[in-house]
This record gives structure tokens, C-alpha cells and sequence, in this order.
């Protein structure tokens, strides 16, 4: 294999060297926003407790200016400290992500110990040569039917460390894989339909049924699929025909070493023993269980990081790897996430600035202000913009939905165009900006696994999200008039 050391004249090598990593990115944030809680003046809505969505909405009318909070530097210190557990702040708690992230990490890490991921991987290409470019949209229609349905988010972390080494085995790189599992759930959430974590939380705190509006939901997300679908498809057979067009050119050998592990260096033909087969089935399982427990059985990341820790066990015994290569595999697989773990944790500890800092509800009442009396068509752009600045303030869906939906929806009432509109409005707006936000664990934790930096992947993304947000203002504004 040809030498794999980077240039240090790369030209790429010196820009990805210049912009700051994920942690300095998140933690410039935090300082960012404790300096805006120095000037946005604190306020607050009263709230009330809303049985349907299990929890306190704010009050339309009732904002009122409070004592100032301003976040120093103790606050900006402890921040990342209390993104993983604030107990005054239960959106804001990372803990039990980080440590799923690290289980899983661990499962993965028996899983490849036995072999047999990295022999399927061959076995899948060598069978699929030539069609390997149908993979790209039918996965990416998996995830978002993971995603409209039941907000699939944090559990798309799972399907990283999977999808990647295939992609790159057929040829592609890790940009698609990300791209696949990212965009692929990002647009579902984008187009929820019958999401409970933002269409039915965002239409309960509007006022209105969740089945309103289903419609045109669904026809956003059948065109924002397509558009995706094909934009990933067209970047992916570019990258094949001609690997130096890849937005990672320069880190494909790299990836390749890192994701497929010794497959170069092993026998092609090599195929599956008995045992292997087994244990590609139980992984299979045990994703599909995790699938059925969270869309059905209400599970979050504790019954998660259970499902995964026992199977790394059922795992390791069946391959026969005995107790000190079990746990030391182990250990190794959630060691190659914790820094994954740790950038889920400096993400939400933006989210505990601001709410200790008092400044949200500030920011939503000066939409409120801007959005009255306008006529419907500037009122669903100006009210789609609105919730997009937003969305980098509040990654969480069902965190935006009951903070704005209360107030900015009866607004809807004046400017002559239906509540699920604005629902439909916001939705799209956190759907579009949590393909790309910083403060979101979803994006950062999913670049982190890729090892694909946040500037590549803007570099990578900014034309889908132009095209996506021409195509969204279209349909928002034709539903307005019609």
C-alpha cells in the first residue's frame, strides 16, 4: 500500500488542520451564549402544565422582564460538567446518551473482535458488485421512515460504525455513510408525519390535531427524500468513478485503515464459518430489537445500553473469545467512542447556559412581536425563518415545539393561514437546521464515529440545504396562498 502520510503542504490537510475540532467548536459556543446572556435582557412566560404533552407550555401574553442571570465564568466552566446531569434541567441531561454511546462502543467492539463483521462486509460486496449504488437510497428510506414515525434521532448513533466500512468497501467514503444515516433520518423529521416527539407534541401545544396538515407533511417528505436521495447517489458515483472528487480525498486510506480494520491484508474469498453466521444474526436482531423497543415499547437509552451490553455478552461466548478478550474487547470499543461521549456532553451544555441564563423566552418574544399583523404570506416565511434561528438556540424538537408553539401559533389566527401550517413551518425549519447545527449530539456524535470533520461536512452539504430550503419556502408559501 502506497505511503498514507499526508503532505504537509496539502493544501486540504493545512485547512482541516486550521479549523478547530468539534470540542473547541461546542465549547466556544458555551462562552458565545454565556456573552449574550450579558446582553439579551432575561425573561420569562409564565407556563402551565399541558396533560397531552406531558409537559409545562408557555403562557401567549404573559412574558415579563426578570432578574438578570448573566453566565460567567464559573457557570461557562461547569457547563459541560452539567450537560451530562443538571438535575434542574432534565432536557439538558447527556449522561444517559454518553454512556448508550459507550456501550454500544463496547458491543461493536466484541462484535469485531469475532471477525465477522469484516468478512460480511466482503461477502456482501463481493455479491453485490455493480449494484452497490441502490444501497444509498434504500437505507436512506429506511431512516426516514425511522425518522417521521418516531423522531428517529439518537439511536441513528448506533448505525454508524455499521454502514461506513460498507460504504467504503464498495468504493464510496465515509462522507456517504454519514450522509446515508444523517440526512437519510434528518429528512424524516424534516417531513414528520406522525412523529410524537414533534409534529403531535408542536400540534398539542397549537392547539389543533396532529392529523392536520398530514398532507402536505407528507408531501414534503416525499420530495425532500427524493432530493436527498439523489444528491447523495450523484456525490457517491462521483467519488467511485474518481476518489481525489471526494470531499475527504485526502483521508480515504486513512478511513479505509481505520473502518476495515485488516481487510486488505486478508484473503478475499474468504467466507462466513458457521459461527460467524450466527453471530451476524443475533447483531441483526439485536438492531431490530433495539428498533421495535424504542418505536413500540417506549425504551430510551438505559433499556438501549442494556439490550447492547447483553449481547455483547451472548456475543463473546457464542465466538468463544473467553473472559479476558471479551471485556478487553470490550473496553477497546468504548474507548473508541468516548470522545463521542464527551462531545455529546459539551453540546447540551449549551442548552444549560441559556436556560440558566434566562434569555430564551426573550428571544421568542421578539418574534412574537415581529410576526403580528402581517399578511399570510410573509407571516409563514418571516414565521419559518423565525424557527430556524431558533433551532440553533434548541437542537431538541419537542424542546422548540412546547416553547413556541403555544405562543407564535394563535398567531396564525390573525395572519389568515391555518395552526398546522405554522406546525408544518416549524418542523421543517428544526428538521433543516438539525442537519448541520453544532449544538445538536445527533450531528456532532455522527461526524465524530464517521471521523469526518464539521467543516467537511459543510463543505459537503450547504448546496442540499440550499436546494431544500427553496424547495420547503415553495410548498410553505403555495399552502399559505391556496
Amino acid at each position: 500500500m502506497a505511503d498514507e502520510t499526508l503532505a504537509p503542504t496539502d493544501p486540504e490537510q493545512d485547512l482541516s488542520s486550521r479549523f478547530p475540532t468539534a470540542y473547541s467548536i461546542l465549547f466556544g459556543l458555551i462562552i458565545v451564549v454565556a456573552a449574550l446572556t450579558w446582553i439579551i435582557p432575561a425573561g420569562k412566560y409564565e407556563r402551565v402544565m399541558n396533560d397531552d404533552v406531558g409537559r409545562e407550555i408557555a403562557v401567549a401574553g404573559t412574558y415579563a422582564e426578570v432578574e438578570a442571570n448573566p453566565q460567567g465564568f464559573v457557570e461557562v466552566m461547569l457547563a459541560p460538567i452539567a450537560g451530562f446531569y443538571n438535575p434542574d434541567s432534565y432536557a439538558a441531561n447527556a449522561i444517559d446518551v454518553a454512556l448508550f454511546v459507550l456501550l454500544l462502543g463496547g458491543f461493536l467492539g466484541v462484535v469485531n473482535a469475532t471477525g465477522a463483521i469484516d468478512t460480511g462486509i466482503r461477502s456482501a460486496m463481493a455479491r453485490m458488485k455493480g449494484r452497490e449504488i441502490w444501497m444509498i437510497p434504500i437505507m436512506m428510506v429506511l431512516f426516514a421512515l425511522g425518522g417521521t414515525t418516531y423522531g428517529m434521532a439518537e439511536e441513528t448513533l448506533a448505525f454508524y460504525a455499521i454502514l461506513i466500512p460498507v460504504m467504503i468497501a464498495a468504493g464510496y467514503d465515509a462522507v456517504t455513510g454519514v450522509a446515508i444515516i444523517l440526512i437519510g433520518a434528518g429528512i424524516g423529521v424534516l417531513g414528520s408525519t406522525i412523529n410524537p416527539f414533534a409534529t403531535v407534541i408542536a400540534s398539542n401545544a397549537a392547539g389543533i390535531p396532529f392529523t392536520d396538515g398530514i398532507w402536505l407533511r407528507l408531501i414534503i417528505l416525499l420530495g425532500g427524500l427524493a432530493i436527498c436521495a439523489a444528491y447523495v447517489m450523484r456525490y457517491a458515483g462521483r467519488v467511485k468513478a474518481d476518489p481525489s472528487r471526494s470531499i475527504v480525498a485526502r483521508q480515504i486510506a486513512a478511513h479505509r485503515r481505520l473502518f476495515l480494520a485488516d481487510a486488505d491484508k486478508t484473503d478475499p474469498d474468504e467466507t462466513l464459518s458457521g459461527t460467524q453466521k450466527i453471530i451476524l444474526v443475533l447483531f441483526a436482531v439485536t438492531f431490530g430489537v433495539m428498533i421495535w423497543g424504542v418505536a413500540l415499547q417506549g425504551w430510551w437509552m438505559a433499556r438501549m445500553g442494556a439490550l447492547f451490553l447483553g449481547a455483547a455478552i451472548i456475543v463473546g461466548v457464542i465466538g468463544r473469545l473467553g473472559e479476558k478478550k471479551l471485556t478487553g474487547s470490550f473496553v477497546d470499543g468504548a474507548r473508541d467512542l468516548l470522545g463521542v461521549a464527551l462531545i455529546i456532553g459539551l453540546a447540551r451544555g449549551i442548552v444549560v447556559i441559556m436556560e440558566q441564563g434566562l434569555i430564551a423566552d426573550t428571544i421568542l418574544h421578539s418574534a412574537e412581536q415581529t410576526l403580528a399583523g402581517l399578511g399570510n404570506l410573509a407571516f409563514i416565511n418571516l414565521m419559518f425563518w423565525i424557527e430556524v434561528g431558533m433551532s440553533f438556540l434548541v437542537p431538541s424538537t419537542s424542546g422548540l415545539a412546547v416553547l413556541s408553539m403555544p405562543i407564535l401559533a394563535p398567531l396564525a389566527d390573525f395572519a389568515g393561514v391555518g395552526r398546522d401550517l405554522v406546525v408544518t413551518a416549524y418542523q421543517s425549519a428544526s428538521g433543516l437546521v438539525n442537519l448541520i447545527t453544532p449544538t445538536s449530539a445527533v450531528v456532532i456524535g455522527g461526524l465524530a464515529i464517521g471521523r469526518v470533520s464539521y467543516d467537511r461536512w459543510l463543505v459537503f452539504i450547504w448546496p442540499l440545504l440550499l436546494i431544500l430550503l427553496i424547495f420547503i419556502s415553495a410548498v410553505l408559501s403555495i399552502a399559505a396562498i391556496l
